[in-house]
C-alpha cells in the first residue's frame, strides 16, 4: 500500500493514541481517548473508531501501524506477552485488517518507541539505539540503522524479565513478576516498585513521581530510595551495553521525566560496563508519551528527508 498519511496508533493499557504524520513526519493529527482494556472487541472498536475518523477529518486512506503491549508468537500469529490480559492469544494484527480492510503493521509497543526516537528524536543520527520505558512495566526495544530488530523469538530488547543483575541479600529472591517468575527488572524499576521499596525502607506510601518530587525538596528517605534505583538501573543496563554496545539509550516512560537520572547513571555505568570509558549517552524522549504512536507511523517507512543520505525507512 502506498500512502503518503502515515497513521500510528499506541495501544496502551490506559488510553491509547493516534497520530498522522505526512511523508516527511510533519504531524497532522493526534488525539487521544481511553482504552476499554478489558474488553478485546471493544478496543477493535475503538482503533476501527479513531482511524476511520482521522481520515474523514484529513480527507485522505492512511497506512495504519500499531504499536502493542507484547508481541507476536512466531507460532501462532497470536499477540504473547502482554499486560493488557485481554489481548493475549488474540488475533490483532488479523483481526483490525479485517476491520480496516488493509494490510497492518504491528509491533511491540517499546519497539516503536525506540524507533520513533531513532528516526526523527533523542536518538537521531545514532547507529544503534536502545529505547527504554520505565513506567507502569519495563520495556525495550533496538534499533540499528532506524529499522527494528524483533529476533528470531520476537522477543529482542526484552530487557525487563530478567533478573536484577548483581542482586545483593537483600534484594534476593525478589518480588514476584507477572511472567511468574522472581526478581526481574521490571519489578524494581516499574513505578510501582519504586513505591514497594521506598515504603519496604521506612518512607510513605508515595506514588514514584512523589517520591522523585519529594527527593527534589530533600527529604532524605525519597533520596535514599532513588539512589537505590538509579543504581539498579545502571546495573540492569551495563548489561545491556555489554551486549550490544549501542551509541545512545533513549529512556522513556514515566520515570524517565527524574532529571536527575541523566547526571546520575553515567559514573554507575562506569562501574559495571566492561570497557575503560562508556561513551553511550544515555538521553531523555524527544518526543514524550506521544514517541509510540509516532513510531507506529513510521512502521511504514518512508524517505525522512530528501538528499539527507539517510536511508529510507522500513519495517
Amino acid at each position: 500500500m502506498s500512502s503518503t498519511l502515515k497513521i500510528g496508533i499506541d495501544l496502551g493499557g490506559t488510553k491509547t493514541e493516534i497520530i498522522a504524520l505526512d511523508a516527511g513526519g510533519r504531524e497532522l493529527l493526534r488525539r487521544r481517548v481511553p482504552t476499554p482494556s478489558l474488553d478485546y472487541g471493544a478496543i477493535l472498536a475503538t482503533i476501527g473508531e479513531l482511524v476511520h475518523g482521522a481520515e474523514r477529518e484529513l480527507g485522505a486512506r492512511a497506512t495504519v501501524g500499531v504499536g502493542a503491549p507484547g508481541s507476536v508468537s512466531a507460532v501462532s500469529g497470536r499477540l504473547k506477552n502482554s499486560n493488557t490480559a485481554c489481548l493475549i492469544g488474540k488475533p490483532l494484527r488479523l483481526d483490525l485488517e479485517r476491520l480496516l480492510e488493509r494490510e497492518i503493521r504491528l509491533a511491540n509497543d517499546a519497539n516503536c518507541f525506540a524507533l520513533s526516537e531513532a528516526v526523527d528524536g533523542a536518538g537521531a543520527g545514532a547507529e544503534v539505539v536502545f529505547g527504554v520505558i520505565l513506567g507502569t512495566g519495563v520495556g525495550g526495544g533496538i534499533v540499528v540503522g532506524e529499522r527494528i530488530i524483533e529476533g528470531a523469538n520476537a522477543i529482542a530488547g526484552e530487557w525487563g524479565h530478567n533478573r536484577l543483575p548483581s542482586a545483593d541479600a537483600a534484594e534476593l529472591p525478589g518480588p514476584r513478576c507477572y511472567c511468574g517468575r522472581h526478581g526481574c527488572v521490571e519489578t524494581w524499576l516499574c513505578g510501582s516498585g519504586l513505591a514497594r521499596d521506598h515504603a519496604a525502607h521506612g518512607g510513605a506510601s508515595l506514588s514514584a513521581p512523589a517520591i522523585a518530587a519529594a527527593a527534589l525538596a530533600g527529604d532524605s528517605a525519597a533520596q535514599a530510595s532513588l539512589a537505590r534505583y538509579q543504581d539498579r538501573l545502571a546495573r540492569s543496563l551495563a548489561v545491556v551495553i555489554n551486549i550490544l554496545d549501542p551509541q545512545v539509550v533513549v529512556l522513556g516512560g514515566g520515570l524517565s521525566n527524574i532529571d536527575s537520572l541523566y547526571a546520575g547513571l553515567p559514573p554507575l555505568l562506569r562501574q559495571h560496563v566492561f570497557s575503560d570509558e562508556v561513551v553511550t549517552r544515555v538521553v531523555k524522549h524527544r518526543h514524550g508519551d506521544s514517541s509510540g504512536a509516532r513510531g507506529a507511523a513510521w512502521l511504514w517507512g518512508g524517505q525522512r528527508r530528501e538528499g539527507s543520505g539517510m536511508p529510507a525507512l522500513g519495517y
